[in-house]
């Protein structure tokens, strides 16, 4: 197939560097993990060199050529597509027998054909860590019986990516001749960077992978493994794994809370300093008054409010759980909880998507795809929307955080009060956090037993290496990539949806029709967002909530970060939101119009359990091609919420 630039594809097992080894070469941010199945589809990039532009495809992890999921299907397909120029195959240095077993499979299909024939390249990555754990390969073997290019890798190292780039160019461009490389000047610890084979004529030897491993692979420290091992013992220890998981969700929590409360604030304060020079600006320009109230008490202010309360939380939050993933410790996780999942007829992997959710529920969904069997990935994306996301919890947590305004402490300037109403406001939300968790067992149980029955499938779940975080890559991935990302979402729907409320607010229908109520109404007119909750108040009421609630809820589903801006905007019927100083404040509001201890908890549980957003919904639209299914996860969580809420509120009025 004829391409205007050589394209190298990155294929290998999952959690080998492959996307690490893409960045590199590339200069994209594509994410990384320490996880099996993070790359779920196929990306493409471009690096230079010597003058000329060569194509990069980072391939979603493959085991085996036997494919069962849908993104090691697409990895195969590529591979046998005839694409690609050279097939690079990338393989762990501290298990390099695994990678060689894919070697020899994808090296069969290509001497089937004369023009892949030699296209084939070996990439041994993670010699770093080999090194740290007394694991040396001797290169030469390995060139010797493959008659292929080889050269080991430490992907996050300049030097490595640049001695790649010249030995993929030139397995390329002189047909797979490639010269010695000078590595006098190189450190010894970095110095198996630049190892690559420098003869590879003559005929393939027929080879087995555990044989040439054996020959090839030698070990300083034979236990080198004992004290991961041992750590697995403690961190899937039936009791100390669950203790320990609640343990650290608690953790990342409270530190979410106590660092996000200030920060929020003066954001919100900087934010809406700029409201005033904005008015004087509109006002030099004669804007119409209606325009310049829709464009500054509408849209900027919405977007101010979504700003403040999501961008400290998701700057801590982010960064604590991508700690995790570098750790290696979510597949731990995934373990831990397998066991659960195996008797709810669903898959142990479905932990992976649930976490994936915490970020944004549409990451999750696509996530869904690591999972091998078509009912139980479908069974995922239907109860990802269970566990919530990052535009949840601002509102999950002023809502935790009424429960303790008896005595006004979540203001309270003292630090030892404050540390406790943050730990408190964490432990509480740890507890949702658990009901989510429970409720998505539920509900996948229900699946398998009604509408999605079937047995619990096998899978293969890698417990990767623990490996010491890259903070800087951490901070980056996390902030940028995530972070941003999400916030960069939310504003996108947050500036129309603030729109929106404030035209829903101004406009009033009275005897005559339509009017703005900045030009004066009859008396008796009621604003369109008046109409829609007290047409909605009945429901909510028996729900243990008020009209305003459910409209805000519906209103909210571009955005889950503006349901709260909504609620105060239609009880003090402003036309617009108002800025608060406090979170006392804001409950004064709320109990001046009717919320007691039942509505709080209610709304909490609403919040936990209510439809996803439409990004989200979307999403699980193009994964699953199906209205049927997306109307299934749009009404699945949002009856779960119905019914919970009725039953707290009929528990509580007989009593």
């Amino acid at each position: 197939m004829s391409q205007s630039s050589p394209v190298i594809a990155l294929a290998g097992n999952p959690n080998v560097g492959k996307s690490t080894l893409f960045n590199s070469l590339t200069g994209l941010k594509q994410h990384t993990g320490n996880w099996a199945g993070v790359t779920v589809a196929c990306t493409s990039g471009t690096f230079s060199q010597e003058g000329r532009e060569y194509t990069v495809v980072d391939l979603p992890g493959i085991y085996s050529l036997d494919t069962r999921t849908e993104e090691e299907k697409l990895a195969k397909d590529f591979i046998t597509s005839g694409i690609a120029d050279c097939i690079a195959v990338v393989c762990d240095a501290t298990c390099i027998v695994r990678g060689l077993y894919l070697l020899k499979q994808i090296e069969e299909l290509t001497t089937q054909s004369e023009d892949l024939l030699g296209h084939l390249f070996l990439c041994v990555n993670l010699c770093d860590e080999a090194k740290k754990k007394g694991i040396v390969i001797d290169f030469d073997i390995l060139k010797d019986t493959l008659k292929i290019p080889v050269i080991g890798t430490q992907a996050h190292k300049k030097k490595s990516t640049q001695a790649l780039k010249e030995a993929l160019a030139s397995a390329i461009c002189a047909d797979f001749h490639i010269s010695d490389t000078d590595i006098s000047d190189v450190p010894d610890s970095v110095a198996s960077d630049v190892v690559c084979s420098s003869d590879i004529s003559g005929p393939r030897d027929t080879w087995n992978p555990n044989s040439l491993a054996e020959k090839a692979v030698s070990y300083t420290n034979p236990n080198y493994r004992r004290r991961e091992e041992r750590l697995d013992r403690i961190l899937t220890a039936p009791f100390f794994g669950g203790l320990l998981m609640f343990l650290l969700l608690l953790l990342i929590f409270w530190i979410t809370i106590a660092g996000a409360n200030y920060p929020s604030s003066l954001l919100w304060k900087l934010l809406h300093s700029f409201e005033e020079p904005l008015l004087t600006f509109f006002g030099f320009l004669h804007a119409p008054l209606w325009m310049t109230d829709a464009l500054i008490f509408g849209v900027y202010r919405v977007v101010s409010w979504v700003v403040s309360v999501m961008l400290p939380p998701m700057a801590i939050f982010f960064p604590l759980f991508t700690l995790l993933e570098d750790l290696g410790y979510l597949p731990r996780i995934a373990f831990n909880l397998d066991g659960a999942f195996k008797k709810c007829q669903t898959c142990g992997k479905q932990c992976l998507t649930m976490a994936m959710g915490f970020g944004c529920n549409a990451a999750g969904v696509v996530g869904c795809r690591i999972i091998d069997s078509p009912r139980e990935r479908l069974i995922a994306i239907l109860t990802n929307s269970l566990v919530p996301c990052n535009g949840r919890f601002p509102t999950l947590l002023m809502l935790i955080s009424f429960f303790f305004m008896g005595t006004a402490a979540a203001d309270t300037k003292n630090a030892a009060s404050s540390a406790l109403v943050s730990l408190g406001t964490a432990l509480l939300l740890t507890c949702f956090i658990l009901l989510g968790v429970g409720m998505t067992l539920a509900a996948s149980f229900l699946l398998s037993k009604t509408v999605l029955k079937g047995i619990p499938s096998s899978f293969t779940l890698e417990l990767p290496p623990y490996r010491k975080p890259q903070i800087q890559k951490i901070l980056v991935r996390s902030l940028l990539d995530r972070t941003l990302f999400v916030l960069g979402r939310a504003l996108a729907i947050a500036a129309p949806a603030g729109l929106f409320i404030w035209l829903s607010a101004n406009l009033a229908f009275g005897d005559n029709g339509l009017f703005w109520m900045g030009s004066g109404v009859p008396a008796d007119s009621q604003s369109v967002l008046s109409l829609i909750t007290s047409f909605l108040d009945p429901l909510g009421h028996l729900m243990g909530l008020d009209g305003v609630i459910l409209t805000a809820f519906l209103l909210g589903f571009p955005a889950n970060e503006i349901v709260v801006p909504i609620i105060l905007m239609a009880y003090l019927q402003t036309g617009h939101l108002t800025a608060f100083s406090s979170t006392s404040e804001m409950f004064s509001i709320f109990t001046a119009n009717g919320w007691t201890f039942e509505t709080i908890l209610c709304m909490a549980v609403f919040s936990l359990f209510h439809w996803p957003c439409s990004t989200t919904c979307l999403t699980i639209r193009k994964e699953t091609g199906s209205l049927k299914w997306t109307a299934a996860a749009f009404l699945l969580p949002s009856c779960i919420g119905f019914l919970l809420c009725t039953c707290i509120h009929l528990v509580i009025a007989s009593l």
